[in-house]
């Protein structure tokens, strides 16, 4: 059971990171209602000084022992360096404070388990920022696979890719894949039987900047993935395809986040056994426009003060790093099959099922 925030006071956070992450955490949590931004907290005193400036009623620090130590926060927020992410949430866990822990939970799944042990023997709540899992336009996409408007579900793929970032301490399996593999598990409702990935490192050696990934639920749903940090194209996109309608969510659309099409295949009863198809109304139901990280921060404060577990909690961390371990043991498996001199096509393509 989570211990619950049970005064009429504010629900005080303290944000950690100030790279990338942070500066929104901290701009949506000092902006919610019974919400306070308590602390800033960054190693590096000049950025610390340089956001402190745009919230000036928090307290700064470049040490985060002073927030371990205030005993009127209530929740640490972390958006530091993926490897940082476990070890600060046990920190944060071990003094008593809730945890919002940016994505994915940690890069190993030792590190995750350690996480949820500590949660719930704390008694706090841990939650992990999956950012899309709160968007409004994919909760619509799932809400119609949720009720049937699209069928039974058959496969679903996602593209993620653009000319951008390269970073030198992760592929862009762990910087972009637990965007899309926390979507599917979400629509789908389970944890893959099956995962494959192939990959690219065209420019620094060894860091993929190009992955393809499948996957497969034990239900028979099927999953692709495309990340990319080489493409000409920036695409953020995901699309369901249902036995009767299918649908599409594209965050780069400014108004028709979502879009449902009325097509598929229908039996033609005066031919047994033909198929027809079929292409009906194209419609975009209404989605809210509310940023999601406000409402991603927004459910972290409401589940402190009332004790409900989050949407993205400690175990869909562990869940989603299960799958990107898998993934990464597949790309691994494929480049050291090359390194060995390679092997027939059908040889070099391994599966792994998600306990590895």
């Amino acid at each position: 059971m989570t211990a619950t925030h049970t005064t009429e006071r504010p629900v005080a956070v303290g944000v950690v990171g100030l790279g990338h992450w942070g500066p929104g955490l901290a701009r949506n949590f000092a902006a919610l209602p019974g919400c306070v931004l308590r602390w800033l907290c960054d190693a590096d005193a000049s950025r610390l000084e340089r956001w402190h400036r745009h919230f000036p009623s928090a307290r700064a620090t470049t040490g985060i022992e002073e927030l371990l130590a205030d005993d009127s926060l209530d929740a640490i927020a972390i958006a530091t360096p993926v490897p940082t992410h476990a070890p600060l949430a046990l920190r944060a866990l071990a003094a008593g404070k809730h945890c919002f822990v940016e994505k994915p939970l940690a890069h190993d799944l030792a590190s995750c388990e350690q996480v949820v042990a500590a949660a719930a023997a704390a008694k706090r709540i841990v939650m992990v920022g999956h950012l899309l899992e709160y968007h409004p336009g994919v909760i619509k996409l799932a809400e119609l696979v949720r009720e049937g408007q699209l069928g039974a579900l058959r496969y679903l793929y996602s593209q993620r890719t653009n000319l951008g970032k390269l970073r030198s301490d992760e592929n862009v399996l762990w910087s972009l894949g637990p965007h899309d593999v926390s979507v599917a598990l979400a629509i789908v409702g389970e944890e893959p039987c099956e995962c494959y990935a192939v990959g690219e490192s065209f420019v620094r050696d060894e860091i993929e900047d190009v992955v393809f990934c499948y996957l497969r639920f034990p239900s028979g749903v099927a999953a692709h993935l495309h990340l990319s940090w080489l493409d000409p194209h920036k695409q953020r996109r995901l699309t369901v395809v249902g036995a009767q309608r299918m649908a599409t969510f594209d965050d780069m659309e400014l108004e028709r986040k979502v879009t449902v099409y009325d097509k598929g295949f229908d039996q033609e009863f005066e031919s047994y056994g033909e198929y027809i198809a079929r292409s009906g109304d194209i419609w975009s139901p209404r989605v809210s426009n509310e940023e999601p990280l406000r409402i991603e921060c927004r459910h972290f404060v409401e589940c402190i003060a009332t004790g409900r577990r989050p949407r993205s909690d400690e175990h869909s961390g562990l869940r989603v790093v299960r799958v990107l371990e898998a993934l990464q043991r597949s790309l691994d498996s494929r480049a050291n099959a090359a390194a060995a001199g390679g092997l027939p096509l059908a040889e070099a393509r391994p599966t792994f099922d998600v306990q590895g």
